[in-house]
């Protein structure tokens, strides 16, 4: 297969749209998170997702599950973007005479949920594959609902993505049902979903994220706030390994019905949050 040549990028935080690159399945992005260059894979290509998070960026996302994907397309896709990247041939041309940053990881992110794709464990081989051929030494990181923990399949991808010496970035937004089910769209219990926090923790190094934003004018209450370090501090009690909590904000509009009501909150309330999870004995850090 022919590798095909990726579109040069202009590097933002604005800006993470999963065709960037012009390609099916890779992109590149200048991730808050991640501090520096991360080239995503998007598996979801149909953008759909089994929740529907109403801070999502992704447009016309639509409920369901990522497609398959074709090995041999993103083994050619991601070869092709660390190739450039590494020339400078990937950036805009007013950035390649400057400093920018490094490639910092490969993250499984994009348009929805990648670990409902039937062979995401492929995936996750094929992009440990590649690294190993460029002698290229970065995390891979998947960025989940964390929805599908409970799956063996999932279970075996996730012990794969650890054994390549990857990580997990799962989501854990609110916890109460109402609040996750305004957040997430999700009619989940906190209960479950805090089972396959500690789960997925047992299998790879897993991160808690979360995104804090105020709605009609109104930061998150402190209810709200004090049943999220409840149930953090009930998962660290109960065994879970967390390795840290990463904390952030709206940086880019939402694509979704309820963005109108959607505004950041400001950086003092996050640090201010930031404290509180840090007196549970956890790291953190804010976007």
């Amino acid at each position: 297969m022919n590798s095909p040549s990726p579109r040069r990028v202009s590097l933002s935080t604005q800006r993470h749209e999963s065709d960037e690159c012009g390609l099916r399945y890779v992109y590149a992005v200048l991730s808050r998170r991640a501090g520096g260059v991360s080239v995503g894979v998007n598996v979801s290509t149909n953008r759909a997702c089994n929740w529907r998070c109403v801070y999502c960026q992704v447009p016309e996302l639509i409920r369901g599950q990522s497609p398959a994907v074709d090995l041999a397309v993103l083994e050619s896709e991601l070869g092709s973007v660390l190739d450039a990247a590494a020339s400078g041939a990937l950036f805009a041309e007013a950035e390649r005479n400057v400093a920018r940053p490094p490639v910092v990881d490969i993250a499984f992110a994009g348009d929805g949920e990648p670990t409902t794709s039937p062979n995401f464990g492929d995936a996750v081989d094929v992009v440990a594959r590649v690294l190993r051929e460029k002698s290229l030494s970065v995390p891979v990181v998947l960025i989940t609902n964390g929805s599908q923990v409970s799956h063996a399949a999932t279970r075996d991808a996730l012990a794969r993505l650890s054994s390549h010496g990857g990580r997990v970035w799962f989501k854990f937004d609110r916890a109460t049902p109402e609040a996750m089910a305004l957040c997430n769209s999700t009619p989940l219990a906190p209960e479950k979903h805090l089972r396959r926090l500690r789960e997925c923790s047992d299998v790879c190094p897993t991160w808690v994220q979360s995104c804090w934003f105020a709605i009609d004018g109104e930061a998150p209450s402190e209810r709200e706030v004090s049943e999220w370090l409840s149930a953090l501090e009930s998962v660290v009690r109960d065994g879970a390994a967390l390795r840290g909590v990463q904390l952030y904000s709206l940086a880019r509009p939402s694509m979704q019905p309820e963005a109108p009501r959607l505004s950041s909150v400001d950086r003092p309330w996050l640090l201010a949050l930031a404290a509180r999870v840090e007196a549970l004995g956890l790291s953190v850090s804010v976007a």
